[in-house]
């Protein structure tokens, strides 16, 4: 290969290896900074940019935390002033997620969130037929809980009331309305227990 294929080749390399440097950088400064905001920021944890904030003063932040770039974290007007969302030590959240809570929404150590994970423990209300539903507030408001080790796919959603056991498996695009056991996968929506983690689990056609 020739000389300007290899310069352009180490030229790539090179910006490339600046510009995450300079991702990395940006977004620890950042976090840094805004650590003294939350309820509790642990060490070594990072929000990427960009990201939304909102309650963060009842937000508690484990340390070795990762938030992915397009989340939102966000605890809703109460005039209580207790932690209402905590993410526990070793949890990676890849980005685009929603954590919304009015009570308590609990995510466990090492927890794994795949992108575009929603969770929340309430829901819009939609009885009144005669309002739009953004003006109608919330309802059914109820704790959530994932527990230590579990693992979220893509495009979950949990909504309220739920406890997502220790280790469990929600596959990609489930709808999680009911508790899932330790150790067990579910999937669908709404989603169903279909076998336990680390068995072969069969999905009916």
């Amino acid at each position: 290969m020739g000389v300007g294929y290899r310069l352009q080749r180490s030229a790539g390399r090179t910006s490339l290896s600046s510009y995450r440097f300079c991702v990395r950088a940006r977004d620890k400064l950042f976090s840094l900074l805004v650590s003294g905001a939350f309820a509790d920021f642990g060490r070594r944890s990072v929000l990427q940019l960009p990201i939304r904030l909102s309650g963060e003063g009842r937000i508690a932040v484990g340390s070795n935390v990762f938030v992915g770039a397009g989340s939102w974290l966000q605890v809703l007007d109460d005039p209580v002033e207790d932690v209402a969302l905590t993410i526990g030590d070793g949890t990676s959240i890849a980005g685009n997620c929603v954590l919304s809570a009015r009570q308590s929404v609990r995510l466990g150590k090492k927890v794994l969130l795949a992108r575009n994970v929603y969770i929340a423990d309430h829901m819009h209300a939609f009885d009144d037929r005669a309002r739009a539903v953004l003006e109608q507030g919330i309802t059914r408001a109820g704790p959530v809980e994932i527990r230590d080790g579990a693992w979220l796919g893509q495009n979950v959603v949990v909504g309220p009331g739920v406890r997502i056991g220790l280790g469990a498996v929600i596959g990609a695009n489930s709808v999680v309305l009911a508790d899932v056991p330790d150790h067990e996968v579910a999937v669908g929506a709404p989603a169903r227990v279909l076998g336990r983690a680390g068995e072969a689990v069969r999905v009916a056609p």
